[in-house]
């Protein structure tokens, strides 16, 4: 194939699930559903941690931010795959295409750092609960977000400033629903050596260590709930972090299939799998928090019984 230098008016097109007219509008209609859902039981999670002063502990501000995060996660792409699907068009342009990139690779990897953070929370309070408030103080808390959300930042820069460099083919056509970063690597016709090494390091780096730190907190949290001596209290310990351990289990289940259909070269395993972990995850989380705790249910009726009471 020809190469063509990327210009700021050149496009790429976005072959999303299908490309018979009759499935659009069934799936503009799910994916619109989904899309609403999401935003409006991350912003129900928000404001009732934001407005009752019982949920102000680190855990739920951990909590908070997640579902921030995952507001913006489904917000990265969705809204695009909306528009081509109601515009009957699958054309993004270059900036947008590289926007809409480092902004998923930001909000990944702060879902991944997150709940590394949260799994840390957790170990803290079981294994070390009269030292929970000392070590998990406001000020820790905030350097463990903000640290979050600098390296987030950052590789996502790298990424996108690598990205900026290379050359395009004539075929731009990107076998997914959004800008995804290994799709477009591909369809360069520059060399992409450096960016893949880059890229799997990254990967490694973000995934393997988090992963790591999760699975040392969570064997630490079960040797300590095995050493309690009354069945109450291992069961209250239990439920403090099945919530997380639901979070945790689908997010990298789901980031583990797309690497396994990635690697067995099937373009529409890949986007089915990477709508699991993107879209379906950040609308689910709302709903494990809130079914599984009881904090987060009495802080909802006692959010909805104010305007009725007044």
């Amino acid at each position: 194939m020809e190469p063509v230098n990327h210009t700021h008016d050149s496009e790429f097109l976005l072959l999303g699930f299908s490309e018979k007219p009759e499935q659009e509008i069934p799936l503009f209609g799910l994916f619109l559903g989904i899309y609403m859902v999401t935003i409006v039981g991350n912003l129900f999670v928000m404001l009732t941690i934001g407005s009752d002063s019982h949920l102000h502990t680190p855990m739920y501000f951990f909590l908070s931010n997640l579902s921030f995060v995952d507001l913006c996660l489904v917000s990265t792409t969705v809204p695009k795959m909306l528009e081509n699907i109601l515009m009957h068009t699958k054309a993004i342009p270059y900036a947008g295409c590289l926007a809409q990139m480092y902004f998923f690779i930001v909000f990944t990897c702060m879902d991944n750092l997150l709940l590394t953070v949260m799994a840390y929370d957790r170990f803290v309070a079981i294994c070390h609960p009269l030292h929970y408030v000392s070590i998990m103080s406001p000020q820790l808390c905030g350097l463990l977000v903000l640290l979050s959300w600098t390296v987030s930042l950052l590789f996502s820069l790298l990424h996108s400033m690598m990205a900026t460099h290379l050359s395009f083919c004539k075929d731009r056509h990107i076998p997914h629903f959004f800008c995804d970063l290994s799709q477009v690597l591909k369809l360069s016709c520059s060399d992409t050596f450096i960016n893949n090494i880059l890229m799997y390091f990254v990967t490694t780096l973000l995934g393997v260590a988090p992963l790591a730190g999760i699975l040392f907190s969570y064997t630490k949290i079960c040797s300590s709930i095995l050493k309690v001596p009354s069945p109450g209290g291992k069961h209250k310990a239990f439920s403090t972090c099945g919530s997380h351990l639901c979070v945790v289990s689908l997010f990298y289940g789901t980031v583990f299939g797309v690497y396994l259909s990635s690697t067995a070269h099937s373009s529409w395993k890949n986007s089915i799998t990477s709508v699991m972990y993107a879209v379906i995850t950040p609308m689910l989380n709302p709903f494990i928090y809130s079914l599984r705790n009881k904090d987060i249910k009495d802080a909802l009726r006692r959010l909805i019984s104010r305007p009725t009471s007044s």
